[in-house]
């Protein structure tokens, strides 16, 4: 049970210093989780930390691939809007 960041992450460091676990760590071309560290907060937050502070929509997803922050969740944008406009690849939505 481990959270990943996807390619989606632009690297601004805000997910990095609220991991309880010290799981994420920089790389490239982004940040990654390490498996073995991310606990998903359990016992230490109500909420993964790093989503909870996390600007970017899909970004951070779960063991099944599931956007933490999905579409639209940040942004407040339809997701109608966000398939017309071609905002986020396919995979994403």
């Amino acid at each position: 049970m481990a959270l990943q960041i996807t390619a989606q992450c632009v690297n601004c460091w805000a997910c990095h210093d609220v991991c309880p676990n010290d799981a994420i760590y920089q790389d490239t071309p982004h940040f990654l989780i390490d498996d073995d560290k991310c606990t998903e907060c359990l016992g230490d937050h109500p909420d993964p930390q790093c989503a909870a502070i996390c600007p970017i929509e899909c970004a951070i997803v779960d063991e099944l691939g599931d956007a933490l922050n999905p579409p639209g969740s940040l942004t407040h944008i339809p997701i109608e809007k966000i398939v017309e406009m071609a905002l986020l690849p396919a995979e994403y939505l």
